[in-house]
């Protein structure tokens, strides 16, 4: 199990050039050519790649002519941060705004976006894009190429070792296959109510009802775009593999046992919250309770508050069973259950304020009803 505080994510924008370009693809041809597949491109759709100065410069020019050649308007790249390679200019983003507002209002005729690697919410232009997106407009690609995580709660760097790992991901997974177990999920999950516990002593149970369920399948399709009923419906990841949900707030109830992790900049140990109706109402802690309350003091309202039911579904990503052991892309492979807390606006949900702490656990075991999907962090639902 590990838990982190999303903000950490942005942390990407900071690191080195050398270590941004460490992470490198082996058949740029081969992974264009899918993410092109992915957006299935329709004749006279306009596309924006945003990306950072010194990364995927192998891939952009590849991907922009595969955009070209099938049939789509290639708007240019803006940087997420810094200046932009000169090669990335073009007519359209030489007018663009640099401030978020300007830039969500210019950039509402972009119909397809790419957020490469490195590129985080932090960056005007990835923020941007999520207005777009939330008036009801456009899609985007997160081809994030992050998101390794240590079983102890460190963050991994995406060595070119495990760069090759998400690129045999993106390759084989059975795209087909994921959208029928995910949807499978999703109606199984409407009847609910859905239980999730763990050994540590987790047990807590909600329902879904009427709720989005978003199915990343890796569809990134105009058609699939238009079915969006929250932000995430229309931001899709590749690699694939995660089902995303904010429970009904109300509906939340039980205890949640967490990992050891730091909270308010202090060790945390043994800490275990009571939730009713979606809010905590109390919690105890080995150690570190101090931490605990500070984090939640800053965090406002919606820190007290559930956020996000998410598992895994991609076999490929699931935690090795040899070797070493870590936890790729965020969580989204199969059996990994990512509990969390705060703001869940772009799920759909009603907790607002902006505060998110991802939770994630390896080892829990989730039952609908009497069917039993997931069993000590495996998925055993087929």
């Amino acid at each position: 199990m590990r838990s982190i505080r999303l903000a950490l994510l942005s942390a990407t924008l900071l690191l080195p050039a050398a270590v941004l370009q460490s992470q490198t693809l082996r058949d740029t041809e081969k992974v264009a050519s899918l993410l092109v597949q992915r957006m299935q491109l329709q004749r006279g759709e306009r596309v924006l790649l945003a990306a950072l100065p010194g990364r995927s410069e192998a891939l952009i020019p590849v991907l922009r002519r595969r955009i070209r050649d099938a049939g789509g308007i290639d708007l240019g790249v803006i940087a997420g941060i810094g200046e932009p390679d000169a090669s990335w200019v073009t007519d359209f983003t030489k007018a663009a705004p640099r401030d978020r507002a300007g830039l969500a209002t210019y950039l509402g005729t972009v119909d397809v976006a790419i957020m490469m690697p490195g590129v985080v919410v932090a960056a005007p232009v990835y923020a941007a894009m999520q207005d777009v997106l939330r008036s009801g407009k456009g899609r985007t690609i997160h081809f994030h190429w992050e998101g390794a995580y240590a079983l102890d709660g460190s963050i991994l760097q995406v060595t070119p070792e495990r760069g090759a790992f998400y690129e045999r991901v993106l390759f084989e997974t059975d795209y087909r296959a994921l959208t029928a177990i995910q949807s499978a999920f999703e109606r199984a999950v409407r009847a609910g109510p859905v239980r999730v516990t763990t050994a540590a002593g987790t047990d807590i149970t909600f329902r879904v009802n009427d709720r989005p369920v978003t199915k990343q399948d890796g569809d990134a399709s105009a058609a699939r775009a238009k079915l969006g009923r929250n932000l995430i419906d229309r931001e899709v990841e590749l690699p694939a593999g995660a089902i995303r949900l904010a429970p009904i707030e109300e509906s939340v109830n039980g205890r949640i046992a967490f990992p050891p992790g730091v909270w308010g900049g202090q060790r945390v140990e043994g800490l275990v919250m009571q939730f009713t109706s979606g809010r905590v109402t109390d919690f105890t802690a080995t150690t570190g309770r101090e931490g605990v309350e500070r984090e939640l003091a800053q965090a406002g309202d919606g820190g007290r508050s559930f956020r996000e039911f998410a598992l895994g579904f991609n076999p490929l990503l699931a935690i090795p069973e040899s070797g070493e052991q870590w936890i790729p892309y965020y969580g989204y492979g199969a059996g990994v259950v990512r509990l969390s807390l705060g703001d869940n606006t772009e799920l759909g949900g009603k907790v607002t304020g902006g505060y998110v702490r991802w939770n994630f656990f390896t080892d829990a075991t989730v039952t609908i009803g009497s069917e039993t999907w997931v069993k000590a962090g495996k998925l055993v639902k087929q």
